[in-house]
């Protein structure tokens, strides 16, 4: 069974006079949901932080290691992928021609006890990126603070 999300019902069957057609055609509301928005194109993420280190995951199938670009750039780390695939397929009587592209980028902002200066530590395996990105001496092994909800 697939779970389809509708926004707006009436989008899915609109009265179909002249009027109703013209505008449900014309509505800019129709491009506004889920599947055109950009967010939605981006890999899921889990952050976790340890008493050394973070850990960051990004969820990206179907890429290969060369397919990314991790920098940390003024305190933000970038995290790019890029996939291009083209097939071809040339018979006698015809030619079969599919391509594929898919990509992604984001940006974190890195708290202030990130060590950028040591090198962060990226594996991809089984569709998932993982990042280790050590913390600063200083910053190891500090209690949190613990804030009681009212």
């Amino acid at each position: 069974m697939s779970l389809i999300k509708f926004n707006n019902r009436n989008r899915l069957f609109p009265s179909w006079n002249n009027e109703g057609l013209k505008n449900f055609l014309s509505n800019d509301d129709f491009f506004n949901n889920d599947f055109f928005d950009e967010d939605g194109l981006m890999p899921a993420m889990n952050v976790k932080e340890h008493d050394n280190d973070f850990e960051i995951e990004f969820a990206a199938p179907g890429f290969t290691k060369k397919d990314f670009e991790v920098t940390i750039d003024d305190n933000v780390l970038n995290v790019c992928g890029e996939k291009k695939e083209e097939k071809e397929e040339k018979k006698e009587d015809y030619t079969r021609k599919e391509f594929n592209y898919n990509s992604f980028k984001r940006s974190l902002s890195l708290p202030k006890t990130v060590n950028t200066d040591q090198d962060v530590k990226a594996t991809y395996k089984n569709g998932i990126l993982k990042l280790n990105l050590l913390k600063k001496e200083e910053a190891k092994g500090q209690a949190k603070k613990v804030i009681e909800v009212l």
